[in-house]
């Protein structure tokens, strides 16, 4: 594939800052995991507060890099026809860059305290978790999304040429701008305060961000395998609306402990609980379009990191974001390491991950390199693939055993009781951590210097048609077979039982014998469910992979034609 619109070009600044940013809020994270260790480490300099607000509001950062990219960069080929507005999207970059430079800075005025009221708002730094930044940034914040909506729809095709791409898109890109001024405003009283708060922090992230993640996902998919659209177009329009309809009201998960009406428990509980339909959707669509045609994949690391985050989508968000939002499973999760096993999973395996993968598709496009060696990528997925899932373990039994000694047995947090029970986990999260470390490594290298280096020999996922009778000895074997739908439906399975299995450990903290001071119960649960999931995604995310990359070494794919079959 070739550059077709020079505005295209305008994505690539966004790519690079979002691979720059990944690694510093990455050596942030295993700050953090070391801090755990050793909570003397910086102390003074750079206290534990202040690294976590970093490494938090960093990873959203990179992560909207990595959208606003992707959004240009694809916009143009979904209207046939240049970005609108070019200056305005070099003006978008460099507000992005203050907005993060004005980050840094502005921790330190949150250390000092100093927040900066005039006119009854905090202009310089807010404190809330997730949004700190001043109500200063948020205006830039709000300008850059404003512009981001207006390229969009401006470069858009008229409304009636739409599909539902275009429409996912659009909706999402306004509703960016729209949810984010739910943050824009302080309210003193803090259960108000709160129940706005979560109106960005969840339904701007778990609601809007999915739309574009969805939509997103679904143009990649026609990019990659010259899928259909209008059948990638339904998958997206019932993806949205299910989105929709779940995460508005399954926001008041968020609501059970604020102060609230008790009815939100309900509510909250149920609606939490249909969230991951559009997920599992999601999830089966990617199946249907990465076999529709059995054709080799030719660029696999773009597709690699497109199925991690689907995956890691269904497993974080989903499985683990259900285990832990009813009312009787959020009393004990609620604020413990239960939370950040969730939330890592649910954050760069969704929305991470896709960005990375659409610069290992545009980068190559627009340096226009046709073939490049394909090593390095595959690398480093499955070093921060099996590194992010190494951190959820250990956050989540953490957790565990966070809940029984702090909330169950209420033991001393701060008089060391609840430190030497978790003290294993913590020190798996930094070594997990270092081996995720390393592969972000690798691809911020291999996007950087891609095209630039000395030509490799290529190790595209094409079949060798020179290779003669010398393929069969390539032939898959029984884990690189043909990977058929009942056997995928049997690996998602597998993971909302072991889902049941977290949910009912979860739930066991209830128990009178476990309240009165007996974990076994949970502590078994919890030890077949989290290993279980988290060893049957890798697997699963193995088998798939295989199945695919054999298609390079079958010489039976030679010979397919070049038929776009309509995935069911």
């Amino acid at each position: 594939m070739q550059i077709q619109y020079q505005t295209q070009r305008l994505s690539m600044r966004f790519f690079m800052l979002m691979a720059v940013l990944f690694i510093i809020q990455v050596g942030f994270g295993l700050l953090l995991a070391m801090q755990h260790v050793d909570p003397t480490l910086l102390a003074g300099t750079l206290n534990f507060n202040i690294a976590r607000a970093e490494h938090l509001n960093l990873g959203i950062l990179w992560i909207l890099s990595g959208f606003i990219g992707t959004i240009l960069f694809v916009g143009p080929l979904m209207s046939k026809r240049e970005l609108a507005a070019p200056a305005l999207i070099k003006f978008l970059f460099y507000a992005l860059c203050a907005v993060t430079i004005w980050n840094f800075i502005s921790q330190g005025f949150a250390a000092d305290g100093v927040a900066g009221w005039w006119m009854g708002q905090p202009w310089i730094q807010e404190g809330l978790e997730y949004l700190e930044a001043g109500r200063a940034a948020d205006v830039v914040i709000l300008i850059g999304f404003s512009i981001l909506a207006y390229v969009v729809w401006r470069t858009f095709p008229p409304r009636k040429d739409w599909n539902e791409i275009h429409w996912g898109l659009a909706i999402g890109v306004l509703a960016l701008t729209f949810v984010w001024l739910f943050g824009m405003f302080f309210v003193e009283r803090q259960d108000l305060s709160e129940y706005f708060r979560w109106y960005v922090v969840h339904y701007w992230v778990e609601g809007v961000w999915e739309v574009i993640h969805i939509s997103l996902i679904g143009f990649l998919l026609v990019l990659l395998f010259d899928a259909n659209v209008k059948s990638v177009g339904y998958a997206v329009f019932w993806g949205v609306v299910l989105v929709w309809l779940s995460g508005l009201i399954g926001n008041a998960h968020h609501y059970f402990w604020i102060g609230t009406p008790e009815f939100w428990q309900f509510w909250g509980s149920l609606f939490s609980a249909l969230e991951p339909l559009p997920l599992v959707f999601c999830f089966w669509h990617i199946y249907l379009d990465a076999h529709h045609d059995r054709k080799p994949l030719k660029n696999a690391p773009a597709f690699y990191f497109i199925l991690g985050s689907v995956v890691l989508e269904q497993v974080g968000a989903g499985i683990l974001g259900f285990t832990m939002t009813f009312a009787l499973t959020n009393v004990w999760s609620h604020g413990t390491w239960i939370t950040p096993a969730h939330g890592h999973l649910a954050l760069f395996g969704t929305f991470g991950m896709l960005g990375i993968a659409a610069a290992y598709f545009a980068v190559p496009v627009m340096r226009g390199i046709k073939e490049f060696d394909q090593r390095l990528g595959k690398t480093a997925f499955w070093l921060v693939f099996t590194g992010m899932l190494g951190i959820a373990f250990a956050f989540a039994m953490g957790g565990t055993a966070q809940i029984f000694i702090y909330r169950t047995l209420s033991l001393d947090w701060f008089g060391g009781d609840v430190y030497p029970a978790m003290n294993f986990f913590k020190a798996l999260v930094p070594v997990f951590g270092a081996v995720f470390l390393f592969g972000t490594g690798i691809i911020v290298y291999d996007l950087m210097t891609m095209g630039k280096r000395a030509p490799a020999q290529s190790t595209a996922a094409a079949p060798d048609v020179h290779a003669g009778p010398l393929a069969v000895a390539h032939a898959p074997g029984r884990w690189s077979r043909y990977l058929e739908g009942y056997e995928a439906g049997l690996w998602l399975m597998g993971m909302w039982i072991f889902g049941a299995v977290i949910t009912f450990g979860l739930l066991s903290f209830n128990l009178p014998t476990v309240r009165a001071g007996n974990p076994t119960l949970p502590y078994i649960l919890a030890w077949i469910g989290y290993p279980g999931l988290l060893l049957i995604t890798l697997l699963f995310v193995w088998r798939f992979l295989a199945s695919l990359d054999a298609r390079a070494k079958d010489p039976a794919n030679v010979a397919l034609p070049q038929v776009l079959a309509q995935p069911a």
